[in-house]
């Protein structure tokens, strides 16, 4: 179905065939085709729904759809999705809304979630706990396969996970995993410390969500659980929370590699004056900065005031010495969030980029040598100046954007701010320095 098809049934009223048309379609689908309704429409098709499948069209709603739904709706019907969200969902949900939403949902919770809830608030918005939720499937090492089995049939249902299951003894310490797969293949009267495995891979509740998402790429989990600092399993995290994650990461990554402050609003949702607050003080940075460039340019005046044709040549220079160093900086930055490199890697790393440059800037001094000389009709000694520095900015370039990822992140920076507009401030200054270096030793200036 789509949004004209949609919108021709509800013109129609010929809403038994539309409730059967959605009742086909993904929650996911259905939640895409009620954003662009306004809400008095998309309450009127959401209440045709199912109930387990409102709940999760709800669940994959906006911020600000999920708030305009649960102002509208009644008590009851509030009651029954917070009833059937999945936990993980309603602490989302409850951290994204405004205090009069929240005790709105928290009045239909239960005594036991609501102090979850505040559990699961307290801890820092980027660490596993806060990602965590504590639906699982927990079993004892004492039960047999046939009784494990029957767990999970009894209460998989509300679980978001039942591939695999977490052993734990009476004081909920992790003890070991073992998933469907081997339950379904074992004998039925094999007892469960029979048939798990006790190399379990786990996390902190307090660690970085970035380093959990490090060990769902590195191992391919569907979920993995967390425990706290007892070892007491707390609550797992699935691969589609994680995969929310990445995403968010990705985009902080290219926020900061191009000089902007990190956002999660969505570009057509947020106002001006938020993106131009977001973008101008790294602006104000690098233009400030800039002055530097300026200041070298005063210095070497009397080697321009002699030769003005160099004046020419200075704004390929700065370029390609910034397109270098961002070229360099940009594959260490992904290296390093996919730990494809690692500290321990610095010397092999800068020892590899360094035999890059010298290839690059051969290449690219001697065409560029060819090219002012017969195109520019400089002379000779001109053409060298220009294309020698040509040669060492590009060298100095890639050293310095393999190096400076690597020093972010020696000193736990986000390698990501070291990139673009960074490195080409600081290469733009270099550049010049060896310019007119070169210029005045070459030309005896």
């Amino acid at each position: 179905m789509d949004e004209r098809r949609l919108k021709d049934l509800l013109q129609e009223k010929k809403y038994v065939t539309l409730k059967r048309e959605l009742e086909d379609l993904n929650e996911v689908d259905i939640a895409e085709l009620l954003e662009d309704l306004d809400v008095h429409t998309a309450l009127l098709i959401f209440r045709m729904l199912s109930k387990d499948l409102a709940v999760n069209v709800f669940a994959h709603f906006s911020v600000e759809q999920q708030r305009d739904i649960i102002g509208l709706v009644t008590d009851k019907e509030l009651k029954d999705i917070v009833e059937e969200l999945f936990f993980d969902d309603m602490v989302d949900i409850i951290e994204e809304m405004p205090a009069n939403v929240v005790k709105k949902i928290l009045l239909h919770a239960k005594e036991e979630e609501r102090n979850l809830i505040n559990q699961f608030l307290r801890y820092p918005p980027d660490s596993a706990g806060s990602i965590m939720t504590i639906e699982y499937v927990d079993l004892k090492k004492g039960m047999t396969v046939r009784n494990a089995l029957d767990h999970i049939k009894k209460t998989g249902l509300d679980k978001e996970t039942v591939y695999t299951c977490y052993v734990t003894d009476r004081n909920r310490k992790l003890e070991g995993i073992v998933s469907l797969r081997k339950l379904v293949i074992s004998n039925e009267k094999e007892t469960i410390e029979d048939i798990m495995d006790r190399d379990v891979i786990y996390v902190h509740t307090h660690d970085d969500q970035e380093t959990v998402a490090g060990i769902f790429k590195r191992y391919g989990f569907l979920a993995l659980p967390v425990v706290d600092k007892e070892d007491r399993l707390t609550g797992i995290i699935t691969v589609d929370d994680i995969m929310d994650v990445i995403d968010q990461e990705t985009t902080e990554d290219f926020q900061r590699m191009a000089a902007m402050s990190p956002s999660e609003e969505k570009y057509l949702d947020a106002s001006i004056f938020n993106l131009a607050k977001h973008r101008i003080i790294w602006l104000l940075v690098l233009m400030v900065s800039a002055t530097f460039t300026g200041g070298i340019i005063r210095k070497f005046e009397d080697v321009l005031q002699s030769i003005v044709i160099l004046t020419a040549f200075i704004p390929m220079l700065m370029d390609t010495g910034g397109n270098s160093g961002s070229q360099s900086s940009t594959l260490i930055i992904r290296g390093l969030a996919l730990e494809e490199i690692d500290l321990k890697d610095a010397g092999k790393v800068i020892w590899k980029e360094f035999r890059i440059s010298i290839i690059v800037g051969i290449v690219l001094a001697i065409v560029n040598f060819f090219r002012i000389y017969i195109f520019d009709s400089v002379g000779v000694l001109v053409a060298f100046t220009v294309s020698s520095t040509l040669f060492v900015t590009v060298v100095i370039s890639k050293v310095i954007g393999c190096i400076l990822p690597m020093v972010a992140k020696k000193l736990n920076i986000d390698p990501a701010i070291m990139a673009g507009p960074l490195i080409t401030t600081i290469v733009d200054a270099l550049s010049l320095m060896v310019y007119f270096s070169i210029a005045s030793w070459l030309l005896n200036i």
